[in-house]
């Protein structure tokens, strides 16, 4: 129940009393918006290994007044194991012409940093928790495509945020649900007990409508290179998104913000050029969200024009890590160097240049906290040159390095 103003709230979430009516188990995806999603899917698709899951046309969203001036309507949303989607791309003018939003924070190209709750009570009880305490709420209801129930709350610097349960898996066939499926739009929580995905699918079975109707992807690069035992089209599989590293206004509210009303554990903090950097996690993973002042920005040479820092793509291992470096450099893929600070607890690491200018982290390690919640001790991690030129052909595991959320499914 909801206590006093001058009392810490209490909920009862699956049995255990929380501060909040909801636990985030893990990052679940990650969104950009992009000033030409062809150009971009060329980047995240066929040459890091993206497949479109579904499209989306925004083209009926856009005001008659701005029509034909917003260039491309269509976004992707794209996988890279049974989640539906681990990362979408959107079109930026777009987005800016159909999302009032965007107005308020011309900065952000971050579309949605995406956590996951384990229960569709979790994320209706979080819709009136949010409201009750002022909170911006954007949107709620169901992602169609993806099926997954959400609300969306922003940040203090307004950056799109989403809590949500229930994302669609794809399986061995590759194919998306029809869209035909959904044949209720959701724009607010449901009311509970809800129908469960099986009585859905089996109503709209009866119906008449089928099962393979939904998104296959056309793409059919030459698969000439063996990983781990499996032909695939590049050196290397992504096994998971994240972390998200973005710059905020206001360091402190924003750390509060995620503490307090998202419920991020703290990592550690660092002082890079002279300024604070903040580490975050939501399982035992060293961080899955980094915040940045923006003041450090321009100390690092970056541009102003997005308040996204970077984010991470995992590999499936210290080969596949530097057979993609030489791999995307043979494509014309740009590489810079920044201060390893930014990236405590993540091992070996590179950063990449998307067409955008987004710096795309690429790496196969992270530190993993125990039950006590502690770092690792910095004379127990890693020490190794930012140059990859220097890095050794083989590395000793550490006790940490196979630990963390496992990459399911066959390689594809």
């Amino acid at each position: 129940m909801n206590s006093s103003s001058n009392q810490v709230d209490t909920h009862v979430v699956g049995g255990i009393e929380l501060h909040r009516p909801f636990q985030i188990r893990r990052l679940g995806h990650f969104g950009i918006n992009v000033e030409s999603v062809e150009v971009a899917y060329d980047f995240y698709g066929r040459l890091l290994g993206f497949e479109i899951s579904d499209e989306i046309d925004f083209g009926p969203r856009v005001p008659e007044s701005l029509k034909g001036q917003t260039g491309g309507t269509k976004g992707l949303f794209t996988r890279c194991g049974t989640d539906h989607h681990a990362f979408v791309l959107f079109p930026k003018r777009t987005m800016h012409a159909t999302n009032p939003h965007y107005a308020k924070y011309p900065e952000l190209t971050v579309n949605q940093i995406t956590w996951q709750v384990s229960t569709l009570q979790e994320v209706v009880d979080s819709f009136d928790w949010f409201k009750a305490r002022g909170w911006s709420v954007i949107r709620s209801g169901r992602d169609t495509p993806g099926s997954n129930w959400h609300i969306y709350p922003a940040d203090p610097a307004g950056h799109i945020n989403e809590l949500y349960y229930g994302i669609e898996q794809i399986g061995w066939a590759g194919i998306s649900k029809p869209l035909s499926m959904h044949s209720i739009r959701y724009v607010q929580p449901p009311e509970l007990p809800h129908r469960s995905e099986y009585a859905e699918v089996n109503q709209g079975l009866s119906q008449g409508l089928g099962l393979v109707g939904g998104y296959r992807r056309q793409d059919a690069w030459p698969e000439t290179f063996d990983v781990g035992g499996v032909l695939l089209a590049r050196p290397f599989k992504i096994s998971k998104v994240g972390p998200v590293r973005i710059f905020v206004d206001d360091l402190d509210a924003a750390v509060a913000f995620y503490t307090t009303a998202m419920g991020l554990s703290l990592t550690e903090e660092v002082l890079c050029h002279g300024h604070r950097c903040v580490f975050l996690r939501a399982n035992t993973e060293h961080h899955s969200l980094a915040l940045y002042p923006k003041a450090l920005r321009a100390k690092l040479g970056l541009p102003a024009r997005s308040s996204l820092l970077g984010f991470g793509v995992q590999l499936g291992s210290y080969q596949q890590l530097t057979n993609a470096i030489t791999y995307l450099k043979s494509q014309g893929v740009q590489f810079v160097q920044l201060p390893q600070e930014l990236s405590l607890g993540v091992g070996h690491h590179v950063w990449a240049l998307d067409p955008d200018g987004n710096h795309v982290q690429l790496y196969w390690e992270m530190e993993q906290l125990g039950w006590e919640g502690r770092p690792k001790p910095a004379e127990l991690r890693r020490t190794w040159n930012s140059d990859p030129q220097t890095w050794p052909a083989q590395l000793s595991p550490l006790s940490d390095s196979f630990l963390g959320e496992v990459f399911l499914g066959p390689l594809n």
